[in-house]
């Protein structure tokens, strides 16, 4: 496995975002660069991973830094994946974020299996309201 260079905060273009999202296994508007514009935008944490000038992983997350700090997105390339990049992403977010704040998300079904690998608990307080698209 190469080298991999981990980047906090590092600008990354919406076309980056969707190519990276399109390599892993999650879900999102990866056709519409306005709104993945808009992700990067509105985001105010995110840790990246690179392989060389490649990226190959990414952490995008809202937070207070004081309370609570949403895991929107979490994505490693295919190719890339269990290396521990997203273990290292996770790991990453913890630490900026500090003690004093939960670390929340929400999984697709098909990477249920995984978090509770990397130190996530099932919780059966939550509740949502979902996007129209």
């Amino acid at each position: 496995m190469p080298d991999i260079t981990y980047r906090r905060d590092h600008p990354i273009t919406p076309a980056q975002l969707a190519d990276v999202f399109r390599r892993s296994t999650i879900r999102r508007p990866v056709d519409d660069l306005d709104r993945m514009a808009r992700m990067l935008a509105h985001g105010n944490l995110c840790f990246t991973a690179w392989d060389g000038e490649r990226l190959v992983g990414v952490a995008r997350s809202l937070t207070d830094f004081a309370f609570c700090c949403y895991l929107s997105d979490l994505a490693v390339d295919k190719e890339y994946q269990h290396a521990g990049i997203g273990r290292r992403l996770i790991a990453l977010t913890r630490e900026a974020i500090g003690t004093d704040s939960m670390l929340l998300l929400l999984a697709a079904p098909e990477a249920m299996d995984y978090y509770p690998k990397v130190g996530f608990e099932a919780v059966p307080n939550g509740w949502i309201i979902k996007r129209a698209t």
